[in-house]
């Protein structure tokens, strides 16, 4: 497949449609123009460059993670649809202060996909690069989605190929190097834009993808699909999925494994965590971060965001964040926070079922192919990429870093009113019918036998010294129901901190669930599952249901 478009000219130009198809061996050229209009219900890069960005001479500082619903003017946002000016000003912040500025589109980006290699040509600003990706395909018929593997290192390849995702081997290096100065950076994203770049290689290297895939969208999706795509990687490679996923809206399903100081752990938590990698270190050790970071490394309650926001910046997009508790070095304690403080917006947005963190695992082995990770990664493919799943995200914060958002927030969770949720990637949420959890883990609740109408509630408990996290499951009975309430009492000196996928009365004693938008309609016989954190002990709660 052989491409050529100006990036920076496609939403403008007037729709003509031209394709030439010649009888070479597996070639197809094409040319092709389109409308703002048809483009309009595609995903597209950054869908709040037209949001006007103010930023104030001087943001406040504070130990506690910033409240990600407050605007700069320091109003809150109010609606679903603010969700996407809001982001931007995320977006703008953490660029300023964490990872350097984001190019927009190129002028120029050619190239061409096959199945076996997808090649890019870029020119912007009189400069030129060109770099490539290979290209595993699964069995089958395409057009297939697919998963960019970032430096060939991330989840689980043959799992990948198995559910039906096309594999692309990005080497990031070739488009940002490692093992060179912060004033004389390499690599085909710094022969365009100057080896003294302020930007860091994270930036960089989501810039690559993001190039990857407009040569895709132009290639006519006759072998993979742009509009299916997703992002894994572990270790630094992490770091770098979790970058690339927040900066491009294009992205279905980000899929971060153990992305240590500088991923997805928050900026705040990492100095107070013991043994993880400092912030200077994670500054020093590679140019991944901008320049600019270097002024918040003894001092990161100073920064205007954290990542408890570019979680945000990724929602209402699909999200699985995997992590390793057993190395102290990979701060997953501070990761379990950005996801818990994450989640919030999520649910926020009514989309609390697409996110998922992982770190209950058995295996301390750095970047493992886990088998507690098989199943869940399946079904994230399914639900995201190929859109035959409708399975709901779950949290297995292990008991041996377990993060506490109450000691980190001073902020709630706001109502936010109906209205149109941010349209990047799958927006959809979980209809009624069965939404088991991966079989790894914690353990799950027994089966029990469905009332004959009506509904029943059974918890499973990850407990560790201190707090624990429950999982609920909510099983309709004979008749399909269309909402639930759960009532329970928490045993004595237990206060829930978070809980996703349920609304709640009350954090201690007698509380009281209902389901969210999503989750209240089950089919006969189904269940659905929810969850919360909490301090404490969970011993010996009972849950009772009530169906509505």
């Amino acid at each position: 497949m052989i491409t050529t478009l100006g990036r920076s000219k496609i939403r403008s130009m007037i729709i003509v449609l031209a394709v030439a198809v010649f009888a070479t061996v597996g070639a197809v050229a094409v040319v092709a123009r389109f409308t703002t209009a048809a483009l309009a219900a595609v995903p597209v890069e950054d869908e709040g460059a037209d949001c006007a960005v103010s930023v104030p001479g001087s943001l406040p500082s504070s130990a506690r993670l910033p409240d990600p619903f407050r605007k700069l003017d320091g109003n809150r946002i109010t609606a679903k649809s603010d969700w996407r000016c809001r982001r931007a000003e995320i977006k703008e912040l953490a660029e300023r202060s964490v990872y350097g500025q984001k190019p927009a589109g190129p002028a120029s980006v050619t190239g061409t996909v096959s199945g076996t290699n997808i090649t890019v040509n870029v020119t912007d600003q009189g400069r030129s690069s060109s770099f490539s990706a290979s290209v595993q395909l699964p069995t089958g018929t395409g057009p297939f989605p697919a998963v960019v593997v970032v430096g060939g290192f991330g989840a689980d390849t043959a799992t990948i190929r198995a559910a039906g995702a096309a594999i692309i081997n990005y080497d990031p290096l070739a488009v940002g190097r490692e093992g060179t100065p912060r004033n004389n950076k390499q690599g085909a994203f710094y022969s365009i834009y100057g080896a003294t770049s302020s930007v860091g290689l994270l930036l960089a290297w989501a810039w690559g993808v993001s190039r990857i895939i407009d040569v895709i969208e132009q290639s006519g999706g006759s072998i993979l699909r742009a509009d299916a795509m997703g992002v894994t990687g572990c270790s630094r490679y992490g770091k770098g999925t979790f970058v690339i996923g927040a900066f491009d809206q294009r992205i279905a399903l980000t899929m971060p494994i153990e992305s240590g100081s500088g991923g997805a752990p928050i900026f705040r938590g990492i100095p107070g965590e013991t043994g993880a990698q400092p912030l200077s270190s994670a500054y020093g050790e590679q140019p991944w971060l901008g320049d600019a970071f270097g002024s918040f490394t003894g001092n990161p309650g100073a920064l205007p965001v954290d990542t408890h926001e570019m979680v945000g910046m990724i929602a209402p997009r699909g999200l699985f964040i995997m992590e390793n508790p057993h190395i102290d070095w990979l701060s997953a304690r501070s990761g379990s926070v950005a996801a818990l403080g994450g989640a919030e917006i999520y649910k926020a947005l009514g989309a609390g079922a697409n996110i998922t963190y992982w770190s209950d695992i058995a295996d301390g082995t750095h970047c493992a192919a886990r088998p507690e990770w098989r199943t869940p990664l399946t079904q994230h493919i399914q639900k995201f990429l190929l859109k035959t799943g409708n399975t709901a995200g779950v949290f297995r914060i292990s008991s041996r870093k377990p993060g506490n958002l109450a000691e980190w927030r001073d902020w709630t969770t706001p109502t936010l009113t109906d209205g149109p949720t941010p349209t990047s990637g799958p927006t959809s949420s979980p209809t009624a019918g069965p939404t088991a959890s991966p079989t790894a883990g914690p353990t799950t609740p027994p089966p029990t036998t469905p009332p004959p109408n009506g509904c029943s509630a059974s918890v499973s408990l990850n407990q560790w010294n201190g707090g624990f996290v429950a999982t609920i499951r909510v099983t309709a009975g004979s008749a399909p129901i269309t909402g639930w309430t759960v009532a329970m009492t928490l045993p004595a000196g237990a206060t829930i901190t978070n809980a996703w996928n349920a609304n709640r009365t009350g954090n201690t004693g007698a509380v009281q669930f209902t389901n969210v938008s999503f989750n209240g309609a089950i089919g006969a016989g189904q269940f659905i599952e929810w969850g919360f954190q909490a301090t404490g002990t969970g011993a010996g709660m009972t849950p009772t249901c009530t169906a509505r």
